[in-house]
């Protein structure tokens, strides 16, 4: 389970002023499945840092399982449980596929071991265990590894920021299918950063933050209504508007 406590987190502008992104945030993960969207601009993308470990808060406490972890490292968090995925993945030249897998489980791997997570995100494994993770992977090719990656480690809490940014829509079609495998499979929390209503809708618990403030939270049956535009499409940009 993971408790943020009262989160709150500051930063210099360019002009020398100081930007309030997180202010006093409360909230507890422990559901299967957890989605947290906003405009943009509203601190979700930084919430999900400071859960990682990428960032310190500049007040607040992070438990993890009863642990405060607030002052470890991203490397520190790994080791107790907590994945990060990125909104753009990293890539590795030199690196294949299989080398990645290997080094995200921490022990070593077969051929046969490491397909089958390439299996469960839906790539055919023959034709990408060998290959090296650079740039002749397309965006959702390095999203759906990136994820086997993840499934690979087995971590108590998994934090995908905006898993859904830069690819198409024949590769999101995809990455739902992964994330609903995901839910299925996975022990543990999968916790998401996202406006796509189809992520939101498979969501036990939809959190609402705009302007830095936790502004809803609760079931999506409770809060997806509230995110729908007169015409019935999503329309974040005016969640700040509309959620109060």
């Amino acid at each position: 389970m993971l408790e943020l406590k009262n989160i709150s987190f500051s930063a210099e502008t360019e002009d020398g002023k100081i930007k309030d992104i997180l202010k006093d945030v409360s909230l507890t993960i422990d559901e299967r499945f957890v989605a947290i969207t906003g405009p943009n601009g509203g601190g979700k993308s930084t919430l999900a840092k400071v859960i990682a470990g990428l960032i310190t808060p500049t007040s607040g406490r992070i438990l993890l399982d009863g642990e405060d972890i607030t002052e470890l490292s991203i490397t520190e968090r790994a080791r107790r449980g907590v994945s990060f995925a990125f909104q753009q993945p990293v890539r590795f030249k030199g690196i294949t596929v299989q080398d990645l897998i290997t080094i995200a489980a921490g022990r070593r791997l077969s051929i046969t071991e490491a397909c089958e997570y390439l299996s469960e995100v839906g790539l055919c494994a023959r034709d990408y265990i060998k290959r090296e993770v650079n740039a002749s992977l397309s965006g959702g090719e390095l999203k759906r590894i990136e994820i086997a990656t993840v499934l690979a480690r087995g971590t108590k809490l998994s934090v995908f920021d905006e898993p859904e940014a830069g690819i198409d829509l024949w590769s999101f079609n995809n990455l739902i299918k992964v994330f609903e495998n995901m839910y299925e499979k996975k022990g543990g929390s999968i916790l998401i950063i996202s406006h796509q209503e189809r992520i939101l809708n498979i969501a036990d618990k939809i959190v609402v933050i705009a302007g830095g403030e936790l502004k809803k939270i609760g079931t999506k049956d409770e809060i997806l209504p509230e995110l729908m535009s007169a015409s019935g499409s999503f329309a974040c940009s005016t969640l700040s508007e509309k959620i109060v």
